[in-house]
């Protein structure tokens, strides 16, 4: 059975249902779903990812040690004396 012909026979079940605490344990399931479910990005997000495995696969990338290095350089005050 294809997952459509699923769903729209669990609705045609749940439509039956007159019991309150199935229908409770199912609110309860779909609150648990949502939650769970990772909110969608917004088209800026997709597009500053999109930009920075462009950027990678560009080559224009900096080891960890070079950013933290030029970072320090710029911003000293937020460094501690070591």
């Amino acid at each position: 059975m294809d997952i459509q012909a699923e769903k729209l026979a669990l609705i045609q079940w749940l439509a039956g249902i007159n019991d309150s605490q199935v229908i409770k344990r199912f609110r309860a399931l779909k609150r648990t779903s949502e939650e769970a479910t990772p909110e969608a990005l917004s088209p800026a997000e997709n597009e500053a990812i999109s930009q920075g495995l462009q950027s990678i696969k560009d080559g224009k990338i900096k080891r960890h040690e070079e950013v933290s290095r030029l970072t320090k350089e710029k911003y000293p005050q937020l460094f501690r004396k070591e």
